[in-house]
């Protein structure tokens, strides 16, 4: 299963570090063959599946066009493919494209004009859209309709477009940065949750059908507990050990293996890799657990604010190893107790974690 969304921002950084390489092309390829085609091959999700399962039927039993839907979470969760699936239940094209590339409202109106009824128009990371582009998608969502512009200055005029129905599948990371008159226009949102460790394994047992890779549920189970909770990471992490196997043992992957493979990608056995050590070592080795500013954690670590804010952090802190304060980033109990570690006196973890707020 293929749960890659290649625009999201952070995607290429997470799974290269996962990984310790970048996909190539047949690593591509696979994945496309990894991709569920219909809901019903679609894992985990449920709630959403189902109600995405109601607006499909019935937009089909009315032979309409679905409403416009807007899909958010976090990278790696399946919201690319879900709407390809979309537009497969609904039996139209599928239009991919990504908001960092509609910079001008001339981008969208070109793409707009060009899409077929019913056709479905997949719109990744969809809050970083220019605000010009932003502002013809209302009317192009509600009305069908976009008015082009054409001259400059007083002289110019506005020449209403019309536009075949289509079906916009809005993806985005961060929904909390759409603004409201873009958010009221999808007709269905979803939020997409991480995975349970029992449905990641899932997850794996399918792709390893699809990739012909002989695997027990134990080592299911050890990939699934160091995917984070994302299925991306687990198919990746599932081909790296796979590759193991094969070089390293007789190419069944049992706990053993598995846990032997990853250790040989720096993946521990919560899901921690290189960088999210080495910014726990840096936070409580160099500055005692902490507070400590973002820019001097990265600095420590050799890596980008952003890198550290946006990629090792969000599972740091959902993980409970540490904690965004007033002061600074904070270790928290459960950091000094995963690296083997004993907390100063008067630190966090030595003292509770009521520390790290000041109560």
């Amino acid at each position: 299963m293929n749960w890659d969304e290649t625009t999201d921002e952070a995607t290429p950084q997470a799974a290269d570090r996962l990984v310790g390489a970048s996909a190539d092309g047949e690593d591509q390829a696979v994945e496309a063959a990894l991709r569920p085609k219909d809901l019903g091959e679609f894992i985990g999700q449920e709630k959403v599946r189902e109600q995405l399962d109601l607006v499909l039927r019935a937009a089909r039993a009315r032979g309409a066009t679905a409403d416009h839907v807007l899909l958010s979470g976090a990278p790696g969760l399946g919201k690319t493919t879900l709407s390809m699936i979309i537009a497969a239940e609904m039996g139209a094209p599928i239009r991919i494209t990504s908001g960092p590339a509609i910079q001008h409202a001339g981008d969208l109106a070109a793409i707009l004009s060009s899409l077929q009824e019913g056709e479905v128009l997949f719109l990744d990371e969809i809050h970083r859209m220019s605000r010009p582009a932003e502002e013809m998608l209302y009317m192009a969502m509600e009305d069908f309709r976009v008015d082009v512009i054409v001259g400059k200055g007083p002289g110019a005029t506005a020449i209403p477009l019309e536009l075949p129905p289509f079906t916009l599948v809005g993806a985005t990371t961060r929904a909390g940065l759409l603004p409201p008159p873009l958010r009221d226009r999808f007709g269905f949102t979803a939020h997409m949750e991480f995975y349970e460790p029992t449905e990641l394994q899932r997850v794996i047992h399918r792709s390893a059908g699809l990739l012909d890779v002989e695997i027990d549920p134990a080592g299911a189970a050890e990939i699934a507990g160091r995917s984070r909770g994302t299925p991306r990471i687990a198919n990746r992490l599932l081909r790296r050990v796979r590759d193991y196997a094969q070089v390293k043992a007789d190419g069944h992957i049992t706990r053993d293996i598995a846990a032997a493979a990853l250790g040989v990608y720096e993946v521990d056995g919560r899901g921690l890799d290189r960088l999210d050590r080495a910014v726990l070592e840096a936070l409580l080795k160099l500055f005692g657990g902490g507070p400590v500013g973002l820019s001097t954690l990265a600095v420590a670590v050799g890596e980008e604010r952003e890198t550290v804010e946006e990629v090792a952090e969000p599972f740091l802190v959902r993980e409970g190893l540490l904690a965004r304060t007033p002061r600074g980033r904070v270790a928290t109990p459960a950091a000094w107790s995963h690296l083997g570690l004993t907390a100063p006196q008067g630190k966090p973890g030595a003292r509770g974690q009521q520390d790290l707020f000041g109560a």
